[in-house]
């Protein structure tokens, strides 16, 4: 399975990433985010595909499921019930409203259909963002 890695001494806060994201997904919202930590230094957010996901887990609909031959956990926009337990039970603070629709879930999809390569990792140009078999 192949994870987002995240090399935080080499971000520098360019947002690249974020654009890469809304860009990928012809969206007005990204699906990852950087922010910036206490101690002053940028952090960006991606879902991190847990082995046991409490997003799933509380997720009555079954809008979020584990894919078995990716690992990756996955969204369903149409099974959603807009309840945000995913949103709370993560604890890793990664998923998010969708800002404009307000019904749906902003959760990384690993860029899948797209490619290869999440867009996010392929356009970091600190190369802070990789993809790693784990």
């Amino acid at each position: 399975m192949k994870r987002i890695k995240i090399d935080r001494s080499k971000c520098i806060g360019c947002l690249t990433c974020v654009s890469a994201c809304i860009v990928a997904h012809n969206s007005s919202d990204s699906k990852n985010r950087v922010i910036l930590s206490s101690h002053m230094e940028f952090s960006p957010i991606f879902c991190r595909n847990c082995d046991l996901p409490e997003c799933v887990y509380t997720c009555m609909s079954g809008a979020m499921r584990k894919d078995i031959e990716t690992g990756y956990v996955t969204y369903d926009k149409n099974k959603c019930a807009s309840c945000y337990m995913c949103i709370m039970a993560c604890p890793y603070g990664t998923l998010k409203e969708d800002r404009i629709t307000k019904k749906e879930i902003m959760k990384c999809d690993m860029c899948v259909g797209y490619g290869d390569t999440p867009q996010c990792v392929e356009k970091c140009p600190m190369f802070a963002i990789t993809l790693e078999e784990v």
